[in-house]
C-alpha cells in the first residue's frame, strides 16, 4: 500500500493472513474475537491491490463495511459487484463468495462474521486468475 492508503485506513493493518486461504497480500486485525456468546468476531481486513480471498462460505452470513479502496465481492454464478468505501455487503448464510481488492487499488473492511457451534467459515478453492481477470473486464 502507499502512504497515502495506509493514512485512510481506520485501525493499524495487523498481522498478514494465512496463505491457504487468500491470495496475495493481505492483512487481518482482530477487533472483537469471538464474543463471550460465541456468536461473532469483527476484524478489519486490507487487501493489497491484488490480494483476495479464496471462495469460502459462512454458515451464519457475514457482513462486510468497505472502508477505503475498491474491490470486488462475487458469490458463485453471479458477476462480480464492485465495493468501495461506504458500501454495506451482507452475504447470507452458505452462499460461496470471495471478495478482494481490484488489481490497482487496495481494499479494506471491517468483517462482522457469525459463528455457528465455533465455526466462522468454511475455506474452499482459490479464486482462479480467469475468475479475477473477468472482474476487470
Amino acid at each position: 500500500m502507499n502512504t497515502t492508503e495506509t493514512q485512510n485506513t481506520i485501525f493499524p493493518q495487523g498481522e498478514r493472513t494465512n496463505p491457504d486461504y487468500f491470495t496475495g497480500t493481505v492483512w487481518l486485525n482482530t477487533l472483537v474475537p469471538k464474543d463471550e456468546t460465541g456468536n461473532y468476531a469483527i476484524g478489519s481486513v486490507t487487501f493489497e491491490p491484488g490480494g483476495k480471498t479464496n471462495w469460502h462460505t459462512h454458515p451464519a452470513g457475514q457482513i462486510l463495511l468497505v472502508t477505503m479502496g475498491k474491490g470486488f465481492y462475487q458469490e458463485k454464478g453471479k458477476p462480480a459487484r464492485i465495493i468501495t468505501k461506504g458500501d454495506v455487503v451482507v452475504i447470507p448464510s452458505h452462499v460461496e463468495h470471495w471478495h478482494g481488492a481490484s488489481k490497482d487499488s487496495s481494499l479494506n473492511h471491517i468483517a462482522i462474521t457469525n459463528n455457528v457451534n465455533g465455526i466462522p467459515v468454511t475455506w474452499l478453492a482459490p479464486v482462479t486468475d480467469e475468475e479475477y481477470a473477468s472482474c476487470h473486464s
